[in-house]
């Protein structure tokens, strides 16, 4: 009776061994991780093969990106000029580009990128819909700059909800 239980036990230890070896993705635990994985669904994007298992593999991969993006999210240690500013040197984005993608004013967006002036709501939205970033990203207080008060040491406005 010992003898089968043991067998048995070993054939369910080798089954799992087996699955193991066949899981091919996991939780992502780490960034180097999650940067390989970022490559592999760039290269599955960007082959042709859109068969059925690829685009299970395609779904599967950004299942797991986009988990670690929500767990791991740094926009929140970033205020929404800078972040302004990272999305467009990611993007080889310059200000004039931003003034076509918003649809306003040169000044304006001179204005934003140095402080001097806040986010509209409809800002927010199209910045939101162009870099795919969700609208609580850049609808964050931060410090506008005072051209009034900046004769003075450490004035600003607070930018806020």
């Amino acid at each position: 009776m010992n003898s089968v239980r043991l067998v048995s036990n070993l054939l369910l230890m080798h089954i799992k061994l087996i699955e193991m070896e066949a899981m091919k993705y996991t939780i992502i635990k780490s960034s180097t991780q999650y940067n390989e994985y970022c490559k592999m669904l760039e290269q599955l994007l960007a082959g042709n093969d859109k068969s059925t298992g690829n685009l299970d593999e395609i779904d599967l991969l950004t299942l797991l990106i986009e988990r670690w993006d929500a767990e791991n999210n740094s926009f929140i240690d970033v205020d929404p000029v800078e972040l302004i500013h990272s999305l467009m040197h990611n993007h080889k984005l310059k200000a004039k580009d931003l003034t076509e993608i918003l649809g306003v004013s040169k000044g304006l967006v001179s204005d934003i990128l140095h402080y001097k002036k806040g986010l509209s709501k409809d800002i927010i939205r199209m910045l939101s819909a162009y870099f795919k970033v969700s609208q609580e990203a850049f609808n964050r207080p931060y410090r506008l700059k005072n051209p009034v008060n900046s004769h003075l040491r450490n004035t600003s406005v607070i930018n806020t909800l």
